[in-house]
């Protein structure tokens, strides 16, 4: 397992070995050829036989540390277009190199059936087909065991008192990065229109404030934060899960979105975007509803909506729940992953003995 600060897992996973590598997730020449030179050390010093990456910036420098290095089974998960939401060079850069992402790979996956469409009609392909997808999609599905309410009962308390959250309250959340791709600017517009009709309703505005912009918004529009919790980012939003009603991911772009299925793993239904990925981790009318991407009055109806009828919160959360225990427990995708990387490996069976011989 490589990438930055991984090596803080060791105790938990004495079996798997970590290499922390420093791989930003800003464009910097300097810090990506030197990750790309440290990573390629490590390949030629270990020798696996299968790299895997995730993410934008992890999948390119893999992909050509793996290619230099011939590493003989090259694999890559996409889990959402950067490019998407870009515009005039910056798009056209970010699309060429995804498509270099998938040239350089011996097989590339995604998280979702929908992005694999959504690529296909682009021309990222495996030879003119939809990119695989593992099991019904996610990147590594829920661990149910963790979003258990009777094991978090405590901090779910504890938290309650902390943020001052009675059951007088309806509770939307918002759990992501806190940017405009993400959604998070229409989130707070959205939010603050449903107030003065419900002044019960509170916000958790939960995530990193990467670019800046939510930490001049409490300055130049107070007005925006008013029964909004803003917290930054944290490593127990289980906990956070438990107290919310409904989520909102109204994203821009998004590979499957796992907080969706986190939520729904506690009975929470969410309201997001109708575009590529969440139409996978969402079933609309089902388990949630979904919006046109960037419409802050279909979101403000939404949300009203669920606070006026209790009974389908209550049903959309029931039938999401039912819906992850189905099909999206981690046990069923890492099930799947694991046949995947045999399939992978038999296919390339005369490459690895020829590996394995030179050894």
């Amino acid at each position: 397992m490589v990438g930055q600060g991984v090596t803080n897992n060791q105790a938990a996973y004495p079996n798997v070995k970590f290499v922390d590598i420093d791989i930003n997730r800003k464009t910097s020449v300097l810090a990506d050829g030197l990750a790309l030179f440290h990573l390629c050390r490590f390949l030629r010093s270990y020798k696996p036989n299968i790299i895997h990456s995730v993410m934008p910036k992890a999948g390119l420098l893999s992909a050509l540390a793996g290619f230099i290095c011939r590493v003989p089974i090259r694999l890559h998960t996409f889990t959402g277009q950067t490019w998407v939401a870009k515009a005039g060079y910056s798009r056209h850069f970010y699309y060429w190199i995804d498509r270099l992402i998938n040239a350089l790979n011996t097989a590339c996956l995604t998280d979702s059936f929908s992005q694999s469409t959504f690529l296909q009609e682009h021309g990222i392909t495996d030879a003119g087909k939809p990119l695989s997808v593992l099991s019904q999609g996610s990147l590594s599905g829920v661990d149910v065991s963790k979003f258990d309410l009777s094991r978090i009962k405590n901090e779910v308390q504890d938290l309650k008192i902390k943020l001052a959250i009675d059951n007088r309250h309806f509770v939307f959340a918002y759990i992501a990065r806190k940017t405009q791709a993400k959604g998070a600017l229409d989130m707070l517009e959205a939010f603050s229109r449903i107030v003065p009709d419900f002044p019960h309703a509170k916000l958790l505005f939960v995530g990193p404030d990467e670019d800046g912009e939510i930490a001049k918004l409490h300055t130049t529009i107070p007005d925006l934060f008013a029964n909004v919790i803003d917290v930054g980012h944290v490593t127990n939003h289980e906990v956070y899960l438990a107290l919310t009603d409904v989520l909102c991911l109204p994203s821009y772009r998004e590979g499957f979105g796992s907080i969706i299925i986190d939520a729904a793993a506690m009975g929470v239904p969410a309201i997001g975007s109708r575009i590529s990925g969440l139409t996978d981790s969402i079933t609309d009318l089902q388990t949630g509803l979904l919006i046109s991407a960037g419409s802050v009055d279909e979101l403000t109806v939404l949300m009203k909506r669920f606070i006026s009828e209790p009974e389908l919160k209550d049903m959309l959360g029931r039938q999401a729940k039912e819906r992850v225990d189905k099909f999206f427990t981690a046990d069923k995708l890492y099930e799947a992953l694991k046949q995947y990387y045999f399939e992978q490996a038999k296919g390339n069976l005369c490459i690895l003995r020829k590996q394995g011989a030179a050894r």
